[in-house]
């Protein structure tokens, strides 16, 4: 547990949102929102995706203006009308998207917006690697952007803020791609600033985060505040009823449920044999049954994604002593996904933003997209009745929002962008599909309805295989857990008996 701030203190308001508003084509995106962060303190916020979380931490940072309410700074009226007017003022904001330049240095990335007339690289670099100590880490000053991990990006974010002086830091979703280690340093980074005296806001998804971490919890739903409480007054069953305004059952099956759907298993859809691809993939060997789900659990590093990508033709095994793959008893090897939509086999990424959809166009376009490309959906010319008939039927069964289907889809929530995604891929009628961090960046809401989706998938007969990092996942929606270590598969699990402590033990040792 990380040490908090001690309540005795009674440290003063830095910043206060007063009745909030902000308005978008008539509909509230937050509504006459009151809310307050003080210095030194970890301040969560939470809420299910299009709660309102990130247009208040925009207003707050300067990115939009309210249509209504104020912002009071140290008990003065400010008015942002950009970033730079908050950071001006000591607020930063750390997007899930990196800010960073990729083709500039570390250094060069610490000196943006503070540059002097003449620049000594030499200096900036001394200065960087200085930034960096008093926080504790350490990256290459010299290394360039591009070639960082996540973690490190995140890091070189925080140290950017902290060298411009930010006294109210706001993280946006900062553990969503980042390994269980590298969120234990994020934390015990953010506890170092709690300790400076610089405010933190930080926006999850995952509720044993804020717990772990935040002073104070501020829940948000339907764009409007429901509670701002002390953490220690809350538990996750807590949170998620005022998150959701309902409670959200555990849907991890009993045990008959489970029997149920072994009999149902009934035929070999898929088997990995020996497959190896360089140093990554190395002899790996599964099959799957169809109406199961299995699961695949690994740390970073243990190739659960790349086999994935080798099965779906997104990646290529070794042409030599590469392993041999085989769909309904007959080898397959694939050079572009295409052809593995083709035969029945989707893939349904971990990165929806870079690979999943289409920003630019709406969720009906994305879907249909998704339909004409498959062997059922085919087809010369565009349809519109075509299309409305395919969205509609995937906007019914995924409780995609229907009230923004003429909204690009870069302007969806989390969770409505990978219902879309899935959307997209289930169109094309697959026989086994991989799920690859099916829940990732999404709100406890949207992610019971992606489990019950696996699930009814697995109903019909279909094989789905789950690979996801977050325990609680895998043995919620699993009939059977496969372990993944430094590219092999080293344990198999019957979900009946599998326990968090088992699954890691095998991952790790």
């Amino acid at each position: 547990m990380i040490a908090r701030a001690s309540e005795e203190s009674a440290p003063v308001t830095k910043l206060q949102v007063v009745k909030g508003s902000k308005v978008y084509g008539g509909v509230h995106a937050i509504e006459e929102v009151d809310f307050d962060v003080r210095g030194g303190e970890i301040h969560a916020l939470l809420g299910e995706n299009g709660s309102g979380k990130s247009t208040l931490c925009k207003a707050i940072a300067g990115a939009i203006e309210l249509t209504s309410g104020t912002i009071r700074l140290n008990d003065e009226e400010v008015v942002f009308r950009s970033p730079a007017d908050a950071l001006k003022r000591g607020i930063a904001m750390v997007y899930q998207e990196t800010s960073l330049v990729p083709s500039m240095t570390v250094a060069q990335n610490l000196e943006l917006g503070m540059e002097e007339l003449f620049t000594v690289y030499r200096t900036i670099n001394i200065r960087a690697q200085q930034s960096q100590e008093s926080l504790n880490f350490h990256v290459d000053p010299l290394a360039l952007v591009e070639n960082l991990g996540t973690a490190k990006r995140l890091m070189v974010e925080i140290a950017r803020a902290v060298r411009q002086n930010a006294k109210i830091i706001i993280f946006d979703e900062p553990t969503a791609s980042l390994t269980p280690e590298e969120i234990q340093h994020l934390f015990h980074l953010l506890n170092q600033l709690r300790n400076n005296n610089i405010a933190v806001i930080f926006i999850s998804h995952a509720i044993e985060e804020a717990l772990q971490m935040a002073d104070r919890i501020t829940v948000l739903r339907d764009g409007k505040r429901i509670t701002t409480t002390e953490t220690h007054k809350l538990d996750r069953s807590k949170i998620v009823r005022l998150m959701v305004g309902r409670d959200i059952p555990n849907h991890k099956p009993s045990g008959q449920a489970k029997s149920s759907k072994k009999k149902t298993r009934k035929k070999k859809i898929l088997s990995v044999e020996n497959v190896t691809m360089g140093n990554i993939v190395k002899n790996m060997s599964f099959s799957v049954y169809s109406g199961e789900v299995l699961g695949i659990f690994g740390l970073v590093g243990a190739g659960r994604t790349e086999i994935a990508h080798i099965v779906a033709g997104v990646r290529k095994r070794n042409l030599i002593h590469g392993g041999m793959i085989y769909l309904n008893g007959k080898p397959i090897r694939y050079r572009v996904p295409r052809q593995a939509i083709k035969d029945g086999i989707v893939y349904i990424t971990e990165d929806r933003k870079n690979n999943g959809f289409f920003e630019t166009m709406t969720a009906d376009d994305n879907i249909y997209i998704g339909y004409v490309a498959s062997a059922v959906g085919r087809r010369v010319l565009y349809s519109l009745p075509q299309r409305k008939r395919v969205a509609d039927h995937w906007v019914k069964v995924l409780g995609i929002s229907a009230l923004k289907r003429s909204l690009k889809i870069i302007e969806y929530s989390g969770g409505n962008q990978q219902k879309v995604t899935v959307a997209k891929s289930l169109a094309q009628e697959p026989s086994v599909i991989f799920f690859d961090e099916p829940t990732r960046g999404v709100d406890v809401g949207a992610i019971s309805q992606i489990h019950n989706s696996i699930r009814d998938l697995a109903a019909e007969g279909k094989a789905v295989v789950v690979i996801s990092s977050y325990l609680p996942e895998i043995l919620t929606v699993s009939d059977r857990i496969l372990v993944a270590r430094s590219g092999k598969i080293v344990e198999e699990i019957n979900a009946e008996e599998a326990t968090e402590e088992k699954i890691m033990f095998a991952a790790v040792h």
